[in-house]
């Protein structure tokens, strides 16, 4: 298989609230807007790939999907997200046995996104295969 390309899609049950969450509460740019102006999709850059955020489920989105966002500073963005007041910290940050400092937030359907920060000493730093 040749992947030329990839992104996760996202169906919410509500996409104007989820729009305004990735775009509004977490700052993610715009890569691409599609679709009607009364029910756009958009697709978000996710660092070198591509979140797409359009059309409408009635499935909950449960546990099965999440999002991994690699972030500089996991602490800095804890302590954003909390003075916003807008997002559910599931798990705040910290230095997991496998070296990466993650933090567990949802977005408003309940879909977890994992923030992770890469420290300076640890091997996905170093390993340049």
């Amino acid at each position: 298989m040749e992947v030329l390309g990839s992104r996760i899609l996202l169906h919410p049950s509500e996409p104007e609230r989820s729009h305004r969450f990735y775009r509004d509460t977490l700052g993610l740019a715009i890569y691409r807007e599609f679709g009607s102006r009364d029910a756009p999709g958009l697709v978000f850059f996710l660092g070198n790939g591509f979140l797409e955020v359009s059309g409408r489920s009635a499935d909950p989105q449960g546990n099965a999907l999440a999002i991994w966002i690699q972030v500089r500073d996991v602490q800095l963005e804890h302590e954003r997200l909390l003075a916003a007041g807008l997002v559910p910290v599931i798990r705040k940050p910290q230095q997991e046995p496998w070296g990466l400092v993650e933090m567990w937030i949802a977005d408003p359907g309940g879909v977890r996104i994992v923030l992770v920060e890469v420290p300076k000493d640890h091997p996905l730093r170093r390993d340049q295969r």
